[in-house]
């Protein structure tokens, strides 16, 4: 009789033609609408194809259906079908068969069990052999999130690697971030996620079968990457510089730490995340599943709570900001987008989806936001799912500030200020920025930007009216350098025929990147300025490391408020402007030809910028394919001002190619410090 003997799933050659090889070292790994092959070998006797029959059945879920799409039993036949699973027998050896077998392009994803069937007239076995995990396929045309151009495929589901924007509009930075959607254990602990959600707790059934849906997965990641809603979501969030019994949200380098502590935690929360951090998961998880996705930065990010599309700041008259309003802006927010096509709307809106996983407002009922598709919110198509009115908030709401008068009364401002500037993402293939403004916004002052705005009830409340010639700005000398002073100078100039007298109010303040303000560190009164006719001063403001140093938030922002009061008629001007504290540079050099499995040295070094020497000093180095997860080295001594902190790593890496190393410096008094490499590896010859 007809024995199945063993089997092999293959897990190289599918990993290599389903670009999956790297997540492929425990179990089969494959996207769907793509076939896959698989040899059976019999004993007893050679298999007769047409006399001996052959079957599979998959499954996935705890309560696999057919009805559901999570079940199917389908023989072996001569063609390949487009819409369901088929399986096609390739050819015969002797006493080994092997099969293609084929998903439909519109597959759950997940894992499988699979299970093959024997039979020889009434006579039957079955053997179950094995499982493998089916993923979203951005390379299938039929896929709902299929990209067409390969290097963008590359980037956005394949590279392990990126940068996140950070800094503020007038001064853009970037970290390294390590995604590492194919480390060990990450796919495993991305599908446990789906199956710790609460959509999949209340009905399995419902949520297993609409895992065919990347619209339906990226809601759920957006709700599951934070803890907000008791969900044993992965993160938690703080923004209150209090971060003792957890990781500094700006410590981070990498997802593959975040997720495995997740897991290790029993699925409780990790202490903590800020958008970047939530932003940045999120990513991972989603590049893991097969969608393509990347992180975006939105400098001067609106977080407007009523939906009225107004921020309204106040001031006093000696520009501290009184705390009025939850309304925030933030110096820069981060979150996702996704690319997907999006049957569940009228046609146009395919393409790039925000998805934005930190916690801020609810929708139906949950901490999560989006896919809110980028081209809707260019458009202003308020009305359409999911979450489009708060995104449009983020990019174009107005920001009014006003000054409260000792006497309680409020003056409205004049100021020109841009919410939603320089949206930034890393570009495809390279290690710069690329700007995409331009698909969430028309240009300002554009007629298209008025008929959305006319469409969305927005009407621009702080509509830029020039007050009568007098400007305000403020300018920074040549760079504001963590440990050093530094100057900043208010440019105050007037540009009409006749003189002026005003007041003009300088203050600076530490400040987090959510807008939050610390204690002074800077301060100057001039209660009579004349303005010549046609004439600028620049008043500089002196501010030092003693009076900022100890009260630097961990994002090293610094807000300067100026305000200039004309004391004929009352008028108020405002500038802000953030100044991001720059701190030291890690360098990171390669001793030797790097090759794959060969032992490679690297020397991580930093110069104590600071007058008081560094405690407590440790550098935390990661990079897929190059560290084997996170290396921590600690130094033993404290790091004098200006003497060097150096460490020497030893590396083998596993997979030729180009490849980051990214660095995070910590200590007691300099913290978040990041740099990286690229560091080529030759293959191993062979």
């Amino acid at each position: 009789e007809l024995v199945l003997e063993t089997w092999d799933l293959q897990c190289e050659r599918n990993g290599r033609e389903h670009r999956t090889a790297e997540m492929c070292g425990q179990q089969l790994v494959v996207r769907r609408g793509q076939p896959f092959g698989i040899a059976l070998r019999f004993s007893g006797r050679p298999f007769e194809e047409g006399v001996d029959k052959l079957a599979f059945d998959i499954e996935t879920g705890p309560c696999p259906i057919e009805t559901s799409g999570t079940k199917s039993h389908f023989a072996v036949t001569d063609a390949p079908e487009e819409a369901a699973w088929s399986a096609v027998l390739q050819e015969q050896d002797g006493d080994s068969v092997s099969v293609s077998l084929c998903s439909p392009p519109d597959a759950r994803v997940g894992r499988y069990g699979l299970t093959v069937e024997i039979s020889t007239g009434y006579e039957g076995s079955s053997y179950h052999i094995g499982h493998f995990v089916l993923l979203f396929n951005a390379w299938h045309p039929e896929d709902a999130v299929f990209l067409r151009e390969e290097e963008e495929r590359r980037e956005y589901i394949l590279s392990q690697q990126g940068l996140i924007y950070q800094g503020s509009s007038d001064y853009i930075t970037s970290i390294p971030w390590n995604f590492g959607q194919f480390e060990d254990g990450i796919l495993p602990i991305c599908l446990e996620l789906l199956d710790t959600n609460p959509k999949f707790l209340r009905d399995q059934d419902r949520d297993c079968s609409r895992r065919n849906d990347p619209v339906y997965i990226g809601r759920v990641v957006s709700a599951m990457v934070n803890c907000n809603d008791e969900d044993r979501g992965v993160l938690a969030g703080r923004w209150d510089n209090q971060y003792g019994d957890g990781m500094s949200p700006m410590a981070w380098i990498g997802s593959v730490d975040i997720l495995k502590r997740w897991k290790k935690l029993g699925c409780q929360p990790v202490k903590y995340g800020q958008c970047w951090v939530f932003a940045a998961v999120a990513c991972t998880v989603m590049r893991c599943l097969g969608i393509p996705s990347r992180v975006v930065t939105n400098y001067n990010s609106a977080h407007d709570t009523n939906g009225n599309l107004v921020i309204d700041r106040y001031l006093s008259e000696t520009g501290q900001e009184e705390r009025r309003s939850r309304d925030m802006i933030w110096n820069f927010h981060c979150w996702v987008e996704s690319w997907m096509a999006r049957p569940d709307l009228a046609p146009g809106y395919d393409g790039w989806q925000a998805l934005d996983p930190t916690p801020q407002e609810k929708s139906e009922g949950v901490f999560c936001c989006g896919p809110a598709p980028v081209r809707a919110v260019k458009e202003g198509d308020l009305q359409l799912r999911f979450d489009i009115p708060f995104v449009f908030a983020e990019v174009n709401a107005d920001v009014v500030y006003w000054v409260v008068g000792s006497d309680g009364t409020q003056k409205k401002t004049t100021r020109s200020s841009v919410v939603g500037k320089s949206i930034s993402t890393k570009s495809v293939g390279r290690d710069n920025r690329e700007d995409i403004t331009h698909t969430y916004k028309y240009p300002e002052g554009s007629a298209e930007e008025r008929e959305v705005f006319a469409k969305a009830e927005h009407e621009r409340s702080s509509l830029r009216q020039e007050d009568e010639g007098l400007h305000l700005r403020i300018k920074l000398s040549d760079g504001a350098n963590n440990g050093c002073d530094f100057d900043v100078f208010a440019v105050v100039s007037n540009n009409s025929g006749t003189e002026r007298l005003c007041r003009l109010m300088l203050c600076a303040r530490t400040a987090s990147y959510n807008g939050t303000v610390g204690p002074q560190c800077g301060m100057k009164d001039l209660p009579d300025l004349t303005l010549e006719p046609w004439a600028e001063q620049r008043v500089p403001l002196h501010i030092l490391y003693q009076d900022y140093g100890e009260n630097l938030t961990q994002d090293n922002f610094i807000k300067v408020v100026a305000l200039l009061t004309e004391y004929q008629t009352g008028d108020v001007v405002v500038a802000v402007r953030d100044i991001l504290v720059q701190n030291p540079e890690i360098k990171i050099r390669v001793l030797g030809e790097p090759m794959q499995n060969r032992k490679l040295v690297a020397e991580v070094s930093l110069v104590n910028p600071l007058s008081a020497p560094l405690n407590n000093c440790v550098f935390m180095v990661e990079g897929a394919n190059l560290t084997d997860g996170q290396q921590i080295k600690e130094l033993e001594e404290p790091v004098e001002p200006q003497a060097q902190a150096k460490v020497r790593l030893d590396l083998v890496p596993r997979q030729a190619g180009r490849h980051k190393l990214v660095v995070d410096f910590e200590s007691d008094k300099l913290v978040g410090v990041k740099g990286y490499r690229n560091v080529i590896i030759a293959p191993q010859p062979k």
